[in-house]
């Protein structure tokens, strides 16, 4: 990492607490993962009402996220952090408070609102803290937070689940958001632009979401979402029905890993190679972990579909943030991410729902299976759809050609 030593003190400092800030967010998150699905079967739950409960995250994000986009854009992007993490401080209280599926459905709507601005005010921070020349480096060292938190959380979640029941899990996410609330007020917030030097800036939601720099990384975000809807939701679930002894939050830790060893390699790499090649990397290593999944029926199967889903997720999300960041202008930046990665929240959001009704249909590996088809097709769009033509789309999705909507290229 040497790229953090030719920044000044003050810079590395924001930086640094930023980090911790986001990493003690993803635990939070992480911690509640791999037990929320096994919490709502003991209170009685349906697989459809585990669904519809797990779901309801998404909608949080969905509605919200368009919205704290603008906030971010108007009023800075820390605001946005003070948001994420008092409501991520909140949240698991009321896990220990509502056992029925509706309020249990309305409390998950609240706790997205949570990683819909937490996610998009440091997704745009940082953009805005990374030089140019190295901004990919720069963004995927800060993502980091994610694969380490996601691998810490859930570790520490299962083990508490486990050995101690629920109630700890819930306390232990509440105190870890509220350590990145602490981190979060410290954080000096940049300059806010304000200039309107564009009709971007008064560009309506739709208007954003259909423009051509903008649809086909959203596109390709929703069936992101849909494929960690299917996992996250359900990979709790099938391990238990197999029978197979192996702790649910080590496959999510396995993955963390895998996710954190790449990110350390892949944002240097898109600098010099350029974001589609990852992007297409990234999509057909959640299409090949969830074929590993159809399969799995043995703990090594299991982890290496968490390893390769790993993969996947410390790349594409990474990268289309990055590559957002070169399609957008500072001062428009926060709305851009916040329409971009809705398409994410809306795959999320009826990922279980959906995918529970094809589960009790077909059960659990063909269900994998389908989802395998899904990213697979995100695949072919962005090969075709990523750039001006057919022929410069799979330029860019090999690594051969630029990015033709790129806003900041050096």
């Amino acid at each position: 990492m040497k790229a953090f030593h030719n920044f000044d003190a003050h810079l590395r400092l924001n930086l640094l607490i930023l980090f911790t800030a986001g990493l003690v967010f993803w635990s939070s998150l992480g911690s509640i993962l791999p037990t929320l699905p096994l919490y709502i079967q003991d209170l009685g739950g349906s697989k459809q009402e585990i669904g519809m409960v797990v779901g309801s995250f998404g909608i949080g994000l969905l509605l919200f996220r368009p919205m704290l986009g603008r906030l971010a854009d108007r009023y800075g992007r820390k605001l946005l952090l003070l948001i994420g993490t008092i409501v991520a401080a909140i949240a698991p209280f009321g896990y220990l408070i509502f056992t029925s599926i509706p309020l249990l459905m309305l409390l998950r709507v609240f706790h997205g609102i949570s990683l819909a601005a937490f996610t998009t005010g440091y997704s745009a921070l940082v953009a805005d803290l990374a030089p140019l020349k190295q901004r990919g480096e720069i963004i995927s060292y800060m993502s980091l937070t994610a694969p380490i938190g996601l691998a810490l959380g859930p570790a520490l979640g299962g083990y508490l689940e486990e050995t101690s029941g629920y109630r700890l899990i819930f306390l232990l996410a509440a105190e870890l958001a509220f350590i990145g609330l602490l981190g979060a007020i410290q954080i000096i917030n940049p300059p806010i632009q304000t200039q309107q030097q564009t009709l971007r800036n008064n560009s309506k939601f739709w208007q954003i979401l259909v423009s051509p720099r903008v649809r086909v990384p959203a596109i390709v975000m929703l069936l992101g979402g849909l494929a960690v809807g299917a996992v996250h939701t359900f990979v709790p679930l099938f391990i238990k029905s197999t029978g197979v002894d192996l702790n649910v939050g080590l496959f999510f830790t396995v993955a963390a890993i895998s996710s954190f060893i790449f990110r350390i390699f892949v944002g240097r790499a898109s600098d010099r190679f350029g974001r589609g090649l990852f992007v297409s990397f990234g999509i057909l290593a959640y299409s090949l972990s969830l074929l590993l999944l159809w399969q799995a029926n043995n703990t090594s199967t299991f982890l290496v579909a968490g390893i390769v889903e790993g993969l996947g997720g410390g790349t594409l999300f990474s990268m289309i943030t990055t590559m957002m960041a070169d399609r957008s202008l500072p001062q428009e930046r926060g709305q851009i991410f916040a329409i971009c990665i809705a398409g994410f929240d809306f795959g999320l959001a009826i990922a279980a729902p959906c995918l529970a009704y094809v589960v009790e249909q077909v059960g659990y590996p063909s269900m994998f299976a389908y989802s395998a088809g899904l990213t697979f097709l995100g695949l072919i769009i962005f090969f075709t759809w990523s750039n001006k033509n057919i022929t410069s789309s799979m330029r860019f999705a090999l690594g051969r050609g630029e990015d033709a909507y790129s806003l900041n290229r050096l």
